[in-house]
């Protein structure tokens, strides 16, 4: 039985063969360490570096390279970017439907008395900006949001969000990690200060790579000391928060990602993947007992659908879906416990599905008709 891949929203897959090969040959070719040597094989390795950089920067309308941290993941962005420039009497303006890298490194910084104001978006898990600049006070320094929820799958009005808090004086910072490739980001359109993304994801890179975008005149504390990173004042960003040696190869492979983007056009992109949500959106509706998380309009959410079917508990359906159809999904709270309690899912969560670029509308028919399987067995658990 083929095995379909529906888990794009987690890790993409597959990757377009540009990325594994320039994986394979920056391992196999280049192999030195970026900016640790003199060689040849590490001149090469930190010009791959570079490269990367203004590919990465152009993408994403950053206006200087230099203000791109490369980084493991969105997880690790985010903390560098929280706990690198919040201080204790700080407050600090949220969501209440943001992922646990959000959440819980404020849930952290609250111990060391910075004070957090979740805004609760509709039940769609869309943001009002009205309710955001509400809960801003005299203390607060930030406001920091999902431009998209890995639970909602709800785009939000990040723009005019930002825009906001640029005329507030507040820093304005974003996790990207389910919107980086998949709609056109641009940091200087939406007033980003921080901006956080994943490669894994819709950029199509490797696991184990990521990035953190800085404005000018943001400098976080570094958080790891070592090779060229740490508290070096002498020692300028990004190389200050990149301490170590770095993923050569996985950048390499987030490059070529990126490259395949351009290539393909994200445009195209975009367009096949809402094509692909609007026959999955319109399939679940047709089955009784499903409950859809989000907006049920294509074009206001990325690429994932969450939701339940009433009598038969996520991890069931999960768990059928793999065994019985050879379908991958992911199921339960999706690291955003704070979503569900919003959606009233918590604390069994609820079945995603995230199509990509690469499934195809015959398969996104597939899952319907298995799920409609699904549906008319007994019931497993509410």
């Amino acid at each position: 039985m083929k095995k379909i891949y529906f888990d794009n929203a987690a890790t993409s897959f597959p990757k377009p063969d540009i990325v594994p090969d320039r994986v394979r040959d920056t391992l196999m070719s280049i192999g030195g360490s970026p900016g640790r040597a003199t060689h040849r094989m590490s001149i090469d390795a930190a010009r791959l570096l570079f490269n990367a950089r203004e590919a990465v920067a152009g993408f994403i309308g950053a206006k200087d390279s230099s203000r791109v941290v490369f980084t493991k993941n969105a997880t690790e962005a985010i903390n560098l970017a929280l706990k690198g420039l919040l201080l204790p009497g700080q407050h600090v303006v949220t969501s209440a439907i943001e992922h646990n890298a959000m959440a819980n490194t404020l849930r952290r910084l609250e111990k060391n008395s910075v004070s957090v104001t979740k805004v609760r978006p509709d039940a769609e898990g869309v943001l009002n900006p009205d309710d955001i600049m509400d809960a801003v006070t005299d203390k607060t320094c930030m406001v920091a949001i999902t431009h998209a929820s890995n639970v909602f799958g709800a785009i939000q009005p990040v723009e005019e969000i930002g825009r906001r808090c640029k005329e507030s004086g507040l820093l304005f910072m974003v996790d990207g990690a389910q919107t980086a490739g998949v709609l056109d980001i641009d940091v200087e359109v939406m007033s980003a200060d921080l901006f956080a993304a994943t490669g894994h994801k819709a950029l199509y890179g490797p696991q184990g790579t990521g990035l953190l975008y800085l404005r000018e005149g943001v400098e976080p504390l570094a958080l790891i000391d070592g090779g060229t990173g740490g508290p070096d004042d002498n020692v300028e960003i990004p190389e200050r928060l990149e301490a170590g040696t770095m993923n050569t190869p996985g950048v390499a492979g987030l490059h070529a990602g990126v490259e395949f983007i351009l290539k393909e056009g994200s445009k195209k992109i975009r367009e096949y993947e809402m094509l692909l949500l609007g026959r999955l959106i319109d399939g679940l509706l047709s089955i009784d007992g499903v409950r859809i998380l989000g907006p049920v309009e294509p074009e206001r959410r990325v690429g994932l659908v969450a939701f339940t079917l009433k009598g038969i508990t996520p991890d069931s359906i999960g768990l059928a879906l793999d065994n019985d159809f050879s379908m991958m999904v992911r199921c339960a709270t999706h690291c955003a416990p704070d979503a569900h309690r919003h959606a009233g899912t918590f604390p069994q969560g609820a079945v995603r599905v995230s199509p990509g670029y690469f499934n195809t509308v015959e398969e996104v028919e597939a899952l319907l008709v298995a799920l409609k399987k699904i549906a008319k067995k007994p019931v497993q658990g509410v």
